[in-house]
């Protein structure tokens, strides 16, 4: 182990999988202009995934830093900043939560709608 974690590769995951897989993923949302329900689903469930992938880095680091002689990283990993940390985390699952959420009430309201309009055809 080296004498700070921001050289470790979970680092640079966490930096990866916290703002530039995101970033990706909301700029696409964003851009296109015609999307499948299934498509949406899956970049709903692919934000919650990566917010847990978040934590077990955050904690995986937080354990590292305890470990090293590096004052920096204590600071940052090992401290009351890392409440701060966790935002983004439950910030993105949020966003999964709610893109999931809408494809389901979407689904949903569309099966209401097809089952109202055989119903009245019987």
């Amino acid at each position: 182990m080296s004498g700070t974690v921001f050289v470790e590769i979970q680092f640079w995951l966490l930096v990866v999988f916290s703002f530039v897989v995101p970033g990706i993923i909301v700029w696409a949302c964003l851009t296109v202009r015609a999307v499948s329900r299934n498509t949406v689903l899956v970049l709903g469930v692919l934000l919650v995934i990566i917010a847990g992938f978040d934590f077990y880095l955050l904690q995986t680091l937080a354990r590292m830093a305890k470990l090293t002689p590096s004052l920096a990283d204590d600071a940052i990993f090992d401290s009351e900043i890392t409440v701060g940390l966790y935002v983004l985390p439950a910030f993105l699952a949020g966003i999964g939560i709610n893109v999931v959420s809408h494809v389901l009430i979407q689904h949903l309201t569309d099966a209401q709608e097809r089952f109202g309009c055989e119903l009245a055809d019987e």
